[in-house]
């Protein structure tokens, strides 16, 4: 069978699901590589607090997206785009099949659905007066506003995500249009790629239990060190890079702003609240292949013979 649109399998879910553990023998098994869908794994230096995939466990599987930006960097949706599409050029060149796999699901929206950002990227001067009640009232003032306006947005932006916030707000002032009915339009048009795209899911409870285990994992690799080693290479929190979960907790505690223990309780409690918003996220993307973990025993094994023989009746391997 000959696919009409270039194929794209994407693999994504909460995090803490396992996803870069099983993308590895997917690509393996339909020889793919591997494009990372993820806002902090793509930064060097930030390999214990984003949970990123080391060389040795790649398998031999190429990675694209990963340890290519200094934590100084600016990094974003449509600088996202831009390199993920360049990827998948690379991968199709060379008869390879890629797979999108990462947690933030605006990245994975952007590219599925080549949205068009150009009109909304002039800094304006909405954007500055924003900024400066954000830096007068505080984050939590300028995401009340957004609820005013955009209660869909304020549901999905975390209060400390200032510059979405400001992002959404501005988007309204220019167009009186929330941005939350914007954004479900575009994920109205239709793709340019074949996809497969498989969501990991699994029992709540359960999966926070995961989280805070991979929390008590980090520390112990060393995470409060990694944090230390950022900020003498001159990081800060006003970085976006630093504002990721791990590293804007774990700096308030090396600035004396919070014990260890408050910073771990909050760092712990954040990621549930992250995981929550992140599977929100995608019981609203439309086409998605729910994979119950717990259908398959939480067997990697069981899940992959599922994914190839969707693959296989869908002719894209």
């Amino acid at each position: 069978m000959t696919l009409e649109k270039p194929p794209l399998i994407i693999l994504t879910g909460p995090t803490a699901t396992g996803k870069s553990r099983l993308s590895i023998r997917l690509a393996k098994a339909i020889g793919g590589e591997i494009i990372s869908a993820d806002s902090m794994q793509v930064y060097r230096h930030m390999d214990i607090g984003s949970a990123k995939i080391r060389p040795e466990e790649m398998g031999g599987i190429r990675h694209f997206l990963v340890d290519v930006l200094e934590p100084w960097e600016e990094f974003h949706v449509v600088r996202f785009q831009k390199m993920a599409k360049a990827a998948m050029t690379d991968i199709y060149a060379r008869g390879k099949m890629p797979v999108l796999v990462g947690g933030t699901g605006f990245y994975i929206q952007a590219v599925l659905y080549d949205i068009d950002f150009t009109e909304n990227q002039r800094q304006t001067r909405i954007r500055e007066r924003l900024e400066r009640l954000a830096a007068e009232e505080g984050p939590q003032a300028l995401h009340e506003r957004l609820r005013q306006v955009d209660f869909l947005s304020a549901e999905i932006i975390h209060a400390n995500n200032v510059k979405r916030v400001i992002r959404a707000l501005e988007f309204y002032e220019l167009t009186g249009e929330p941005i939350s009915r914007h954004n479900a339009e575009q994920r109205q048009k239709e793709s340019p790629y074949q996809s497969a795209y498989f969501v990991l899911h699994d029992d709540r409870e359960y999966l926070y239990r995961c989280i805070d285990s991979r929390v008590d994992k980090m520390l112990e690799q060393g995470l409060v060190e990694e944090v230390e080693a950022l900020k003498k290479l001159g990081c800060t929190r006003e970085m976006v890079s630093m504002q990721g979960l791990g590293y804007k907790e774990i700096l308030d505690y090396l600035d004396g702003k919070r014990t260890l223990e408050e910073a771990v309780y909050t760092l712990k409690r954040d990621t549930r609240h992250f995981a929550k918003r992140q599977i929100t996220w995608f019981k609203r993307e439309r086409d998605v292949i729910w994979m119950d973990k717990r259908d398959f025993d939480r067997d990697d094994e069981k899940i992959l013979e599922n994914m190839l023989g969707i693959l296989e009746k869908r002719g894209m391997i």
